[in-house]
């Protein structure tokens, strides 16, 4: 394929995002170092991708789009994307195809793909959260899909019961963004943070709106913890586009703030960090694995909540929660994420208490659980799309 001649197992990847793709560049140096490059790529994927080896078949950028502002204009391109991606698997035929994440596109390809050449065997890298909301999808996914590669330790068990669908846990890649051994004491001295000040992380989040709902109630819980804490310290990480919002409204609080946004420096805080109070999301699974002791709080409008708190087959909506299976973190969500509820459940946190120490002791077992500190989630991702294959077939490394 793409003008070389074909050596070993053929493997197609199709990503739709920069996160697929960046898993997808990660899965195809594993694959290859696991076949000795006897194999050959396609699909469609971006630069991480191509650095691998990857002649996208069209640009990722095409169907790399977020939210109906920019689906909706796009809708053609998209379609013909996701006919032309399936048309390609169909005249190729490649002996596996990896579809990753981008459930909305590459799901609708699988679809394609499956009905017109059912001998070609589908893995989903990256399954849609279907155990939360939308469980039923599952039995659908099981009649297009041979194998789900899970991020999440719980997903195999869902998969199996609801939908007798082959699923393989590969590892979530938060296990890779661990802070570096010794980040946190480097911060804190950059920083002028003594050893023994408490330092408290806020972390509203990545979406403009979710920062505009929850910096006021974040701030406004920081500073009564600054009452009942003497010299504590407050660190909050951002990213680029909310950066400069982020910084105006910390300018109008009545306490010192640090603000960075470089991601090195972000895992050192979690590193050095006491305690967080954090915005619901993956960031939950980096503060576990980084063994920091937390506080869920989330607020989207009434309308909405009340929607999705129906829909909602999850006793909770935090990650560490569910792979735990009992509710280690506090959750304040909606009219329960207030100043005054968020204050109190991280005060214990923030010094040396059953609760702190019993939090501790959960976040060691979730970093068993979910295999940190073993092998790369991209190995275990290899083997379990080569398995796929016959074994005959493969070439020796």
């Amino acid at each position: 394929m793409n003008g070389q001649a074909v050596i070993g197992p053929r493997i197609m990847l199709v990503a739709g995002e920069p996160s697929g793709d960046a898993l997808g560049g990660e899965l195809m140096q594993a694959l290859k170092d696991m076949t000795g490059g006897k194999l050959s790529f396609s699909g469609v994927g971006g630069a991480r991708m191509e650095e691998q080896g990857l002649a996208s078949i069209f640009p990722m950028t095409d169907i790399s789009v977020m939210g109906p502002r920019e689906v909706v204009p796009r809708l053609p391109l998209i379609l013909r994307r996701i006919r032309q991606t399936a048309n390609f698997a169909i005249a190729h035929k490649p002996d596996v195809m990896v579809i990753i994440d981008s459930p909305d596109f590459t799901h609708l390809v699988a679809r394609r793909v499956a009905k017109k050449a059912p001998g070609i065997p589908i893995v989903n890298y990256v399954s849609p959260s279907v155990w939360a909301w939308r469980r039923g999808r599952a039995r659908a996914m099981a009649r297009y899909l041979r194998r789900v590669l899970a991020l999440l330790p719980f997903e195999p068990d869902f998969f199996k019961a609801q939908a007798g669908l082959d699923c393989v846990y590969v590892g979530h890649p938060a296990i890779n963004r661990l802070p570096e051994p010794g980040a946190g004491k480097r911060f804190r001295e950059a920083h002028g943070i003594s050893a023994d000040t408490p330092l408290l992380l806020l972390l509203p989040g990545s979406r403009v709106n979710e920062v505009k709902r929850l910096m006021g109630i974040f701030g406004e819980t920081a500073a009564n913890l600054a009452k009942e804490v003497p010299g504590l310290q407050i660190v909050l990480p951002t990213v680029p586009h909310v950066g400069d919002y982020v910084r105006a409204e910390v300018a109008k609080w009545k306490l010192p703030v640090t603000v960075i946004q470089d991601e090195a420096e972000k895992r050192a805080a979690f590193d050095a960090a006491n305690a967080a109070l954090a915005a619901s999301g993956t960031v939950s699974l980096e503060l576990g694995l980084a063994r920091v002791p937390m506080v869920i709080g989330y607020r989207i409008d009434r309308m909405a909540g009340s929607l999705v708190s129906r829909m909602l087959k999850v006793p909770s909506v935090v990650l560490v929660n569910l792979i735990l299976d009992r509710p280690s973190v506090h959750e304040l969500l909606q009219h329960r994420c207030t100043p005054e509820n968020l204050g109190a459940a991280l005060l214990p946190l923030l010094r040396d208490t059953p609760e702190r120490r019993r939090a501790l002791a959960d976040l060691d077992e979730l970093k068993t659980r979910m295999g940190a500190g073993g092998e790369h989630p991209s190995i275990r991702a290899a083997r379990a799309v080569l398995e796929i294959l016959d074994t005959k077939a493969l070439p020796a490394p």
